[in-house]
Parts: structure tokens; sequence; C-alpha cells
């Protein structure tokens, strides 16, 4: 099992720019991927993003241009950084690792969006 940490979420003007930061432990070595979904109130979770273990990277439709996933393959960490934000981006932000046959979660982060 993986265990992810999430950090960085918040409230921001739209326009404005977030960083979503998360830390992974546990059986690293399984990973084949990381990314990140989101839910939005009323809403199925979505997903955003993901880099593969060689790099790389896949963004949904509506967040393609403004958003940018990376990682730290050192550290056992992904982020998502999140420029000329909008309200339709507010949501819970959750990490995922992508393991073979499962998936692990965290426990999500907020990002608000204020018009």
């Amino acid at each position: 099992q993986v265990q992810l940490l999430e950090s960085g979420g918040g409230l921001v003007q739209a326009g404005g720019s977030l960083r979503l930061s998360c830390a992974a432990s546990g059986s690293i070595s399984s990973i084949v991927a990381m990314g990140w979904y989101r839910q939005a109130p009323g809403k199925q979770r979505e997903w955003v993003a993901s880099i593969t273990n060689s790099g790389i990277t896949n963004y949904a439709d509506s967040v393609k241009g403004r958003f940018t996933i990376s990682r730290d393959n050192a550290k056992n960490t992904v982020s998502l950084q999140m420029n000329n934000l909008k309200s339709e981006d507010t949501a819970v932000y959750y990490c995922t690792v992508f393991r073979m046959l499962k998936q692990d979660w965290g426990q999500g982060t907020q990002v608000t969006v204020s018009s």
C-alpha cells in the first residue's frame, strides 16, 4: 500500500495560481504512475492529470494549458501547478498513485476559486 499526503490547497481569486504537492510513502517501488483527480460539490470525481514513471504527462481537456503536473522521483513527490484558475476549478483535489491492479488515494485538499 502507498500512503499519500497532500498539501497546498486554499482560497484564490479567479486568474490566480496555486501549487498542490503530494508526498508518497510505503510501497513506492510498485507505483507506475501518479496523478490528480478532483471532485466538485454534487459531481463525480474526475481525472485531472497524470504522469508516468518515465515522465509522460496527460491532462484533461479542461485544464490543458493551465495546469502542469510534475514529479520528483528522488523525493517521491508529485505536484500540480495550477495557473489562470477559474471558478469551475473549485473542488477537492485528490492525489493518486496507480499500481498494478490498484490505485491509492490521498485524503484530499480543498481548492476554492472566487470569482
